[in-house]
């Protein structure tokens, strides 16, 4: 026996094409079996664009399965593009020679001779082992806790499924608010639920904040280096970006006064702890002295703390955070945990002021109306049944181990790496060559990494390079570096 699909452009009735029984035994669902197949013969071009298909009712008739199995076969080909739904009319296959014509037609993407901070975004998007990618700002995947997050979301996905499908609250789930308030008192920042605000990770809590501060012709002061994405965040606002020099211990406090007054900035972003990209942290002296010239010129400061867990406590490393000292009056704090969790959660958060955190909630329905719920959940989750504390413990000793294996190396290859920190992922070491040349020899060969040009808001050429040590496995990064290092 034998059943048939219509190959006509005009007839559901099967002619010419067959196609065979479909197995209920173990092995893929009958749904499955329907789709692999159809999906195939329009791939081969066995059924052609336009042709019918038959209804749902005859194809269940005809091969003997249920209508609700037709329906979701159907449906699934047509999310695949196979097919198209005409209302009042049925299932048509999908006319593909277009698509594939417009595909062909359009140009290729064009390499960009020219680095600059999108360069360098696309490329760490590129589908690349992380081990290729030591300029890139991630822990690779297996260094994270998959199970944490898995059991995060298998838990949710038991709780009443009408809580997925609403919106959230705009200022975010109450009860990781209360789980954030904790955790802000551990680093000594006084702050209820009220002044807590959750965004999609801490590139929309600056964002958020960048657009309640400034306008067409405001200055926003930076760290020099700094993290490369907001430069151009901050000018798509038309604001002027103005780099501050950073020291091991922190900003250089005498050009912030002076450039302060000169220029009169609405915000200043930075890193108190490990700094990106150097790993360094702010000493207590310069964190007094920052606060003063903010209330002197009347800027607020911005303190971005993403690698906040990632610190080993005040006994290894000093970290003195300006909120600590502010109780969040000037001080805008920012968090998240895209680089301990997992990025794709997009889970962060702004503590600030009550009144300025309403302001800003308000601000982030109109942008955004809400931060998903669901990824907020399943961090409330895992921070609240204490297993990250053991989490970020042994990131912190997988860190240190690959921080001195890659000084070692770097010391092989008489690279600067005077005054590096003693924690963090990062390494800024000092080549003594144009790193913007080493990236374009490195991409060459399949490597990707980041030239200190990147990091400063002037994007002159640097001899400085960001090297991520837990990105540094492959032993084929440091025979790259070992050869092209010589040629210089």
């Amino acid at each position: 026996m034998t059943n048939t699909v219509s190959t006509s452009r005009s007839a559901a009735a099967p002619d010419d094409a067959t196609i065979p029984l479909f197995s209920r035994d173990s092995g893929p669902s009958l749904v499955e079996q329907i789709v692999r197949y159809l999906a195939g013969r329009i791939d081969d071009r066995l059924l052609r664009g336009g042709t019918r298909l038959p209804s749902i009712r005859q194809f269940a008739d005809l091969y003997g399965v249920s209508r609700f199995t037709v329906v979701e076969a159907y449906d699934r080909l047509v999310a695949s593009g196979h097919l198209e739904s005409r209302r009042g009319s049925g299932f048509y296959v999908r006319e593909r020679a277009s698509l594939l014509a417009n595909a062909a037609a359009a140009p290729a993407e064009a390499v960009n001779s020219q680095m600059d901070v999108v360069w360098l975004v696309r490329n760490m998007f590129r589908q690349l082992p992380p081990q290729k990618m030591p300029g890139s700002g991630l822990l690779p995947a297996e260094w994270l806790d998959a199970d944490l997050v898995a059991n995060g979301l298998r838990a949710l996905s038991r709780q009443n499924p009408a809580l997925l499908l609403q919106y959230g609250s705009p200022q975010g789930f109450l009860p990781l608010r209360q789980q954030l308030q904790l955790k802000l008192a551990e680093l000594e920042i006084a702050a209820t639920p009220e002044q807590i605000v959750t965004t999609s990770g801490v590139t929309q809590a600056l964002d958020l904040v960048a657009r309640q501060f400034l306008q067409p012709g405001d200055t926003v002061f930076v760290d020099d280096p700094a993290w490369f994405l907001m430069f151009g965040s901050f000018a798509t606002l038309g604001a002027r970006v103005i780099g501050i020099p950073r020291a091991a211990d922190g900003p250089d406090v005498a050009k912030l006064a002076e450039l302060a007054a000169l220029h009169r900035p609405k915000l200043f972003v930075t890193n108190s702890v490990l700094h990106n990209p150097t790993s360094g942290s702010l000493s207590s002296a310069k964190a007094f002295r920052i606060l003063k010239i903010a209330e002197q010129y009347d800027f607020y400061i911005v303190e971005d703390d993403i690698y906040c867990d990632m610190h080993p406590g005040s006994a290894v490393q000093p970290a003195t955070r300006i909120a600590a000292l502010d109780q969040l009056q000037r001080v805008i704090y920012l968090g998240g945990f895209s680089k301990t969790l997992a990025a794709s959660l997009r889970v962060g958060f702004i503590a600030a002021s009550a009144e300025l955190a309403r302001t800003l909630a308000d601000r982030k329905i109109l942008s955004a109306l809400t931060s998903s719920e669901i990824g907020e959940r399943v961090v409330y989750k895992v921070l609240s049944e204490g297993h990250y504390r053991k989490h970020i413990e042994r990131l912190r000793v997988q860190l240190d181990r690959a921080r001195e294996r890659t000084l070692r190396q770097l010391e092989r290859l008489r690279l600067d790496v005077t005054g590096s920190a003693p924690a963090g992922m990062f390494i800024w070491v000092d080549t003594r060559r144009d790193t913007n040349l080493l990236t374009e020899q490195a991409m060459a060969e399949g490597w990707l990494l980041a030239p200190g040009s990147l990091f400063s808001p002037h994007q002159l050429p640097s001899t400085r390079m960001r090297l991520n040590v837990a990105a540094l496995s492959d032993p084929g990064i440091w025979r790259f570096l070992e050869q092209a290092l010589s040629r210089s």
